[in-house]
């Protein structure tokens, strides 16, 4: 396969930093800016984006940007293209490629991802104007009798034939089989979910021709279920998920990323930095956070211009400590 693939992905692994999530879409955005307090404007909307892409320094804390079609194409306030920037800045940018969820036909209460039928084309137009690497994202419910096999093989097919198209175009997959926090199931289910998630996953990866050497895996830790009443620490999460990923996870595949998956701040850096602490593992290991890094310096900018220092301050302290998360250091 191409070598410029696996040089990518190494690349955007290196050096303890991570993968900034921005990529939400518009009506996503608007609903985070309500919880932040403010009233949702196109304009607000960019320049929120503003707020964390054009914060100085953010190439010591990240490596890659995960954006929206809509971010992609956007000019700062200054006229120049966000994506411009962050190229200059040595940023690799991440296209979120996925068309959302739709419910799936024969258990509605489980969801498929829409995109398939112009990946191929979008790939195309994104790899052209500087992106080099995508994100798809699926979505895997844990409930009574769920996931189901039906819905689990859809997903976990369209994520592989996802991985193929770009690997065809010249562009790094990130593959993201979100196994989600809402429930009241135990560690011990999530446990059991994961790992039937990305077993299947890279046994029909595998069967698709994807090259794990120029993939990366984003995923869920292995923790209990957000209304399940269990209590478990850093440690356990991390012996949970790395369990999990040593018996799933090929070595070859170049880089897992971690989703906080609707953690709180605080609890993701600590998970992530007690998994970080089981190093040596076969792949390197980083983050790849929205709301818990970008959610607080949102409430402290509230839209206003004069906050955007403060804003800009607590978010870069919150990349640093996931930073040091990622060296297992973060105590």
């Amino acid at each position: 396969m191409n070598n410029e693939l696996h040089k990518i992905a190494k690349k955007v692994m290196s050096g303890h930093r991570g993968i900034l999530a921005s990529d939400e879409r518009p009506q996503s955005a608007n609903k985070n800016l309500i919880k932040a307090g403010i009233k949702p404007t196109d304009e607000l909307r960019k320049d929120y984006r503003e707020l964390f892409i054009n914060t100085p320094d953010l190439e010591k804390y990240i490596n890659g940007i995960i954006l929206h079609e809509e971010t992609f194409f956007q000019e700062d306030s200054s006229g120049k293209l966000f994506r411009k920037t962050l190229l200059e800045k040595g940023i690799e940018i991440v296209i979120k490629v996925d068309g959302g969820t739709k419910e799936f036909p024969e258990s509605p209460k489980e969801v498929y991802t829409l995109g398939l039928d112009t990946l191929d084309q979008r790939l195309k137009k994104f790899y052209k104007n500087g992106a080099r690497l995508a994100k798809w994202r699926s979505v895997i419910r844990i409930g009574e009798d769920l996931p189901t096999t039906e819905c689990l093989k859809r997903n976990t097919k369209d994520l592989a034939t996802y991985a193929r198209i770009c690997q065809e175009n010249g562009i790094v997959p990130i593959v993201e089989p979100e196994v989600l926090l809402n429930g009241d199931h135990t560690i011990e289910k999530a446990e059991e979910v994961t790992k039937l998630t990305l077993t299947t996953l890279f046994e029909t990866l595998k069967n698709e021709g994807v090259d794990l050497e120029g993939l990366i895996l984003k995923t869920s830790m292995v923790v209990a279920g957000d209304s399940s009443g269990q209590e478990t620490s850093p440690e356990t999460v991390a012996d949970f998920t790395v369990r999990t990923l040593t018996d799933s996870v090929p070595n070859e595949v170049a880089g897992v990323v971690f989703l906080s998956g609707g953690q709180s701040s605080e609890k993701a850096t600590a998970n992530f930095n007690a998994i970080a602490k089981k190093e040596p593992l076969p792949w390197e290991l980083t983050f790849s956070y929205l709301r818990a890094v970008e959610g607080p310096p949102g409430k402290i900018w509230q839209g206003k211009k004069e906050n955007v220092g403060e804003a800009r301050k607590d978010f870069i302290a919150r990349l640093a400590k996931n930073v040091a998360a990622d060296a297992g250091s973060a105590d």
